[in-house]
């Protein structure tokens, strides 16, 4: 899905990366601690600079999710072509996290572009069968990079 300018933002390290699309994988392209989970969205937010920040939401099996749900029939219809799906809201998909990981990478699809900032959330969200697909990129090795893992404390 590609998002109209100002649809929203992200502020990391200072910098405001604007929101402008989001996609699924399809079983997922990340792990944590091994795991591979059913599928993985990705938030694609761009720099006036050119830079990018994604942020990737996992999902494992169970219940169907809602907003899969509201556009499986638009996209089933439409498979090659572009899709008009309206009004979308991306604070529909907010699930209250203190914990999240960060690592600096490149994307998963080619050019696989470098110096990509990554937040995957450590909350995951349920998909059904049914709404799974298989479109992702092999699990790839660290090659030195560092992983760090952010938990705030909770709140009592």
């Amino acid at each position: 899905m590609k998002y109209p300018d100002k649809s929203g933002e992200m502020i990391l390290y200072g910098k405001v990366y604007n929101l402008k699309q989001m996609h699924w994988h399809a079983p997922s392209e990340h792990r944590i601690d091994g795991k591979q989970f059913a599928a993985e969205l990705h938030l694609v937010h761009i720099a006036d600079d050119g830079s990018v920040s994604v942020i990737a939401i996992l999902f494992d099996y169970g219940r169907p999710d809602p907003l899969v749900a509201k556009l499986e029939d638009k996209v089933k219809r439409h498979e090659e072509a572009p899709v008009t799906v309206g009004p979308f809201h991306p604070e529909e998909l907010r699930k209250r996290t203190h914990k999240y990981y960060r690592y600096v990478g490149s994307f998963s699809t080619p050019p696989c572009t470098e110096n990509v900032i990554w937040s995957i959330l450590g909350k995951v969200r349920s998909i059904s069968r049914e709404q799974v697909g298989n479109n992702n990129r092999p699990c790839q090795p660290l090659n030195g990079r560092h992983v760090e893992l952010y938990q705030a404390e909770p709140i009592a």
